[in-house]
């Protein structure tokens, strides 16, 4: 592998993993939904720029427009909406790693989606690893007698995100196959900003302009970075590693996202939140283990 992709690699994992510690700072002032559509329109206007330089023309046929607005839903629109939302009632070390576990769904999902992903033995093992760990982080909120409590509320929150990435994911796999990676991240982030604009006023009908200087940056840093420069960098990743290689910057998430989390904001560390992200990251790492293939065996003269 060159040092160009692994450059790429750390930069994305970087740049994603403290996504995290942004939505928290920006969720301090604005709603969930009003910071989704400023980021949103901020990774829009760069993708937008950056596909006219490229000369990349737009697709016109129903069913690819169709397509493209199933991903602006389930790989844009709802995560960015869920995860700032749960990060209003959890820690941004801990939606970090619950955002990790987006592997393992895939894994499910993909099965009975995709006929060349089917779950094997290894994956079930890494999949039942993955959900101790899932049970070890989402225990510290438990309430009385197991009650939900708010915080449990912002983990399943973010759970979700996960399955609506994991579902886009292999539902592009399916039906967004040959589609040029620009052409792909520009469609889903206009797509998904337009959604989130239009569903901010229901939701948050008494949305205002943010004031502070720090939640600006926050939002340009989501915009620019997370989402216009971090979705170059895993589409660039993706044609030169493949897809589940280029997956692999997930693992990165959990250890960013909590370091920082720890580092800026004097977020809490216990022993089930170490635990559980091993456990969660361990499922991951045993879910993408491929088979070791026997050589074939020698061929002599007389065979």
């Amino acid at each position: 592998m060159k040092l160009k992709e692994w450059g790429a690699f750390t930069l994305l994992g970087l740049v994603w993993g403290s996504s995290f510690l942004w939505i928290k700072i920006g969720v301090a002032e604005i709603g969930p939904f009003a910071l989704g559509a400023f980021r949103l329109l901020f990774g829009a206007i760069g993708l937008l720029i950056v596909t006219r330089w490229q000369k990349q023309s737009f697709p016109h046929d129903r069913r690819t427009l169709l397509a493209f607005l199933f991903m602006g839903i389930f790989q844009t629109a709802l995560p960015f909406v869920l995860i700032p939302w749960g990060e209003t009632k959890i820690d941004s070390g801990l939606a970090s790693i619950l955002n990790g576990t987006m592997p393992l769904f895939t894994i499910v999902i993909a099965h009975f989606w995709l006929h060349d992903e089917k779950i094997s033995p290894a994956r079930i093992v890494g999949l039942i690893v993955g959900f101790l760990g899932v049970v070890a982080l989402v225990s510290r909120d438990l309430g009385p007698a197991g009650r939900l409590s708010g915080n449990l509320w912002g983990q399943i929150a973010v759970l979700a995100a996960s399955i609506s990435y994991a579902t886009a994911g292999t539902f592009s796999r399916r039906h967004l196959r040959g589609q040029p990676p620009l052409l792909q991240a520009t469609m889903v982030v206009v797509i998904a900003d337009a959604l989130v604009w239009l569903a901010t006023p229901v939701f948050e009908p008494s949305i205002h302009v943010p004031r502070l200087p720090i939640t600006w940056f926050a939002l340009a840093w989501l915009g620019l970075l997370g989402s216009c420069l971090a979705y170059l960098l895993y589409f660039y990743l993706i044609n030169a590693w493949g897809a589940t290689r280029a997956s692999v910057v997930t693992y990165v998430f959990p250890i960013v996202g909590l370091i920082l989390g720890v580092l800026f904001l004097g977020e809490a560390v216990d022993w089930r939140l170490i635990v559980g992200s091993l456990l969660v990251v361990g499922g991951i790492a045993i879910v993408n283990l491929k088979p070791r293939t026997q050589p074939a065996p020698a061929t002599t003269a007389a065979d």
